[in-house]
């Protein structure tokens, strides 16, 4: 089997392909080449760059499926499409759980409304983002039909996530202590492992599915978040509730009460294809194990420690 992935140095990207490789695959990875690990030596890599419109390094080859994974526009859906044609078997569109509006009731299935489509947008936001994936889907099913296929991930964390929603709250679990929590515990998440999605992906080639599958993992809270990355360092932790306007704005993970139920997707066709669940535990374990091996960055959001402990001290 072979596959190109276009965008494999990623974080989620890099995932797809070592279980690729673990599962016999022959891959090609199309990036520009400047971020991200290095990829193992068997992977063949080509540089071009999507946003410039180079793809001369693809201008030959011939692949059982690609694995779309930087493609949020159309301009850039549609310019691979134009240069793959034919010479891909599959082509496999890494969308997004944002393409559905976003005040779906709990356990909504991949048939549930999405927004309307966006075929450009100057700036991806929180508006734009979603609705520019549902334009790139639509175009993926017009040209590829049956040989389609739409994953969409709702959010993916495990090791290598150098992103910071999961892991600052990781890091604070595992400190200890008061931990100032501007929303209730019982904020539901839905995290996907990296390698649940990886292993998704891979098995929707091996079998030729087609359709659109929602990569969600287990249900949780904010709040079993925190207890969990508190309980692998063996610390202990108490949480403390603080008003949403005294931290800054864009905290990790928050959100409003309204899309909670948004979050609490039905995984059930995804896991009927094959898709595993990896321990909510053994995600966060593997998550702050990596992160320690890197040395811990600084991570610009959040609270830093003295502001949290004057916060505290108020209440």
């Amino acid at each position: 089997m072979r596959i190109l992935t276009l965008g494999g140095n990623g974080f989620v990207g890099r995932a797809i392909v070592l279980d690729a490789l673990a599962h016999g695959a022959e891959v090609t990875s199309f990036s520009r080449g400047v971020s991200g690990p290095g990829l193992p030596p068997e992977v063949v890599q080509v540089v071009g760059d999507r946003d410039a419109g180079d793809y001369a390094g693809l201008a030959t080859g011939e692949w059982d499926a690609v694995v779309d994974l930087s493609g949020y526009q159309t301009k850039q859906v549609d310019e691979a499409m134009d240069v793959l044609g034919d010479r891909v078997g599959r082509y496999v569109f890494v969308s997004s759980h944002a393409v559905h509006v976003r005040t779906l009731p709990a356990g909504a299935t991949e048939d549930a409304p999405r927004q309307a489509p966006l075929r450009a947008a100057d700036v991806l936001t929180n508006e734009t983002y979603g609705r520019c994936k549902v334009a790139c889907e639509d175009d993926v099913w017009e040209r590829y039909g049956d040989r389609a296929t739409i994953v969409r991930p709702g959010r993916v964390t495990g090791p290598g996530d150098s992103s910071v929603t999961a892991l600052y709250w990781v890091r604070r679990g595992a400190r200890g202590g008061r931990v100032a929590l501007p929303t209730t515990p019982a904020q539901p998440l839905q995290f996907i492992d990296s390698r649940d999605l990886a292993r998704l992906t891979v098995q929707l080639i091996t079998d030729g599915r087609s359709g659109a599958f929602n990569a969600i993992g287990p249900e949780t809270t904010i709040g079993t978040l925190i207890t969990t990355a508190s309980d692998v360092a063996g610390s202990s932790v108490e949480l403390v509730q603080v008003p949403e306007d005294a931290v800054p704005a864009h905290f990790p993970l928050l959100e409003s009460e309204e899309v909670w139920p948004a979050r609490r997707r039905d995984p059930s066709k995804a896991r009927a294809a094959g898709m595993p669940v990896t321990p909510f535990r053994q995600t966060v374990a593997d998550l702050l194990a990596w992160d320690r091996d890197r040395g811990e960055p600084a991570l610009e959001v959040g609270l830093s420690e003295q502001a949290e402990a004057e916060l505290l001290h108020r209440r």
